[in-house]
C-alpha cells in the first residue's frame, strides 16, 4: 500500500500493490503545470482510491488528457488520459519511501535550458 496526498492534506489517496517506475515528463506542459519537470507513476484506475476528490480541480489541457489539482492549495496530482484505464500520480505527492527509481526522461527535446539531466536513463526526445 502506497500513501499520497496535496500540501494541505485536503486530498488524500492510497495505492495498492505495485505501480509501474515513474518517468520524468519535460514537455512545455508539464513545465507550465508542476514549475519543473513532472515525475509521475502509472497506476491502474482500479488500484486507487482518492479522498476528498471534491476538492480536486480539473484542468483539460488537451481534448483527451485533463491535470487533477487540489483546488485550496494547488498541489499537482494526477495526469489523466481520460480513455485508458491507469491515471498518473505525481512522485512528489506519494509518501516516501515509494521504493521505486526513475525510469525515463521523455520530451527531453523541451526540456527547460536552465537544467541538465546528468544520469543515463533512457530519453525520448519527443
Amino acid at each position: 500500500m502506497h500513501k499520497g496526498s496535496c500540501l494541505c492534506s485536503a486530498v488524500t489517496f492510497e495505492i495498492e500493490g505495485d505501480f509501474c517506475a515513474p518517468d520524468a515528463c519535460h514537455c512545455s506542459k508539464c513545465h507550465k503545470q508542476s514549475g519543473h519537470f513532472f515525475a509521475s507513476a502509472d497506476v491502474a484506475r482500479h488500484q486507487i482510491k482518492i479522498h476528498g476528490g471534491e476538492v480536486v480541480t480539473w484542468y483539460h489541457s488537451s481534448e483527451n488528457v485533463r491535470r487533477g489539482f487540489c483546488a485550496v492549495c494547488g498541489s499537482s496530482l494526477f495526469w489523466d488520459p481520460i480513455h485508458c484505464d491507469w491515471i498518473a500520480v505525481a512522485m512528489g505527492a506519494l509518501d516516501s519511501p515509494t521504493h521505486t527509481k526513475l525510469k525515463m526522461h521523455i520530451f527531453v527535446a523541451d526540456k527547460g535550458d536552465y537544467y541538465d539531466i546528468t544520469d543515463d536513463l533512457p530519453r525520448n526526445e519527443q
